[in-house]
């Protein structure tokens, strides 16, 4: 694309928006209303008329739309949140929102999770406006709130109230996929197409209450932490859904059909930085993570209580609930605190086909494979509408950096080349222009 502009665009966009707070604490407990007014201020710079939807005080959402050159074409949806964790500004080296530049690389909570992908559409919005240019497709921009807790103040609530919005969508890109992983020799671009669904439980144990001194066989913490033991010492099964099995053949070079799910394990963890793209998705999962039981230590509690992060592959939900059962046993319940739908996009798409051609268009020795991304994302929720959901957010990385690690982690960033590479890369995708 020949604009001097977008790439300082790009830069300036994702770093207002870093210092715009929108820490997503959970529960309710966040505020993405001035960052909904900042994209929504510059989209309509580049003459768009973005709306403005606040499903409660201060959790809002953006929408816009599109026309495309070829208007008999599916509409396609391109959605980033605009929330972010928490980020202890004690914990880092470069302030969690100053949004500074420091050799070559912007620092703040949101560079990779995803405010740089959001900063990368408005630059090529405006580049547009700029050039008289537009994309193929119809295309429908969603910026959304509350993504990192359960989306129901963001997509969720676009799904349920707005639906109108995203009329001839067939198919969306979101976060957590394009993105450079260094395999040695080469470079391998992960493109979602796949989300395992969530499954966030909450176990109960319930027991005699009594003083701490004497014996209770009854006790209520025991139980619960047996129950958490095993859960969390067991060993899921492999099970090779069609994307993870597609990613492992295109990362070994083997045909798809002759891999065992016996031998996928050990093919993941021979595959070095490139194992991360499979390790997490080869099977169901469930991590406890937060106990609670009793208010002094001399006091048996009658209830104790524990929650676990599960997570299930597509198929595979009434395996993980059965093995749930067993591993709880009579003395602990479980029940849903929040649950999401696994997805399966379908691979031999000619979306997908146009994402691997503006990646190679960018980077020519680039390999392009499909995967399943571990945890979960907007997509879900536009799934209900019937839109096939895509992780496409381009960043071309160098060798070395842990872009896994950037998420939810201390010390997030993300290099000022790779915020170019991915507009461009997004420009081809979407305007069609894969030719060098």
């Amino acid at each position: 694309m020949n604009d001097p502009l977008v790439e300082a665009e790009v830069v300036r966009f994702c770093a207002e928006l870093i210092r715009i707070d929108t820490t997503n604490r959970g529960g309710g407990d966040g505020a993405e209303r001035p960052a909904a007014e900042y994209v929504a201020a510059r989209l309509a710079e580049a003459g768009l008329e973005p709306v403005i939807l606040e499903s409660a005080p201060g959790r809002a959402n953006v929408v816009a739309r599109i026309a495309g050159t070829e208007p008999h074409r599916p509409a396609l949806l391109v959605h980033g949140h605009l929330d972010v964790v928490p980020a202890d500004p004690a914990d880092w080296r470069v302030p969690p929102t100053s949004g500074e530049v420091v050799d070559g690389v912007l620092w703040g909570r949101g560079a990779v999770d995803m405010k740089n992908t959001d900063a990368m559409i408005l630059a090529l919005v405006r580049s547009w406006a700029r050039q008289g240019r537009r994309p193929r497709r119809d295309v429908v921009l969603a910026f959304t709130a509350d993504e990192e807790d359960t989306a129901a103040y963001g997509a969720q609530f676009l799904v349920d109230r707005h639906a109108g919005l995203f009329e001839g969508c067939t198919e969306a890109i979101g976060e957590s996929g394009g993105y450079a992983v260094h395999t040695g020799r080469s470079r391998v671009y992960p493109v979602g197409a796949a989300e395992r669904g969530t499954a966030w439980l909450r176990l109960t144990a319930r027991g005699r209450a009594g003083h701490g001194s004497r014996a209770n066989p009854d006790n209520a913490v025991a139980k619960l932490a047996a129950a958490v033991t095993r859960i969390a010492g067991h060993e899921w099964p492999v099970r090779l859904i069609p994307t993870v099995r597609a990613c492992l053949a295109g990362l070994t070079g083997r045909r798809a059909d002759e891999l065992a799910e016996a031998d996928a394990a050990g093919l993941s963890a021979a595959l070095g930085a490139a194992g991360v793209l499979v390790a997490s998705t080869l099977r169901n999962s469930a991590n406890p993570t937060m106990l609670e039981a009793g208010d002094k230590v001399n006091v048996v509690p009658g209830i104790a209580i524990g929650y676990v992060d599960g997570r299930v592959l597509p198929g595979h939900l009434a395996e993980f609930e059965a093995t749930l059962d067993t591993l709880t046993g009579p003395d602990v319940t479980w029940e849903y605190v929040h649950s999401e739908v696994p997805l399966e996009a379908p691979l031999a798409s000619p979306t997908v086909a146009d994402m691997a051609a503006a990646l190679r268009a960018e980077d020519p020795a680039a390999r392009v494979v499909p995967y399943c991304m571990a945890g979960g994302t907007d997509a879900k929720q536009f799934a209900r509408l019937g839109i096939a959901g895509y992780g496409f957010a381009p960043l071309g990385l160098p060798a070395g950096y842990d872009y896994h690690a950037m998420f939810h982690g201390v010390d997030e960033r993300v290099p000022v080349e790779a915020l170019s590479f991915g507009v461009r890369v997004l420009d081809r995708f979407l305007t069609g222009r894969f030719a060098t």
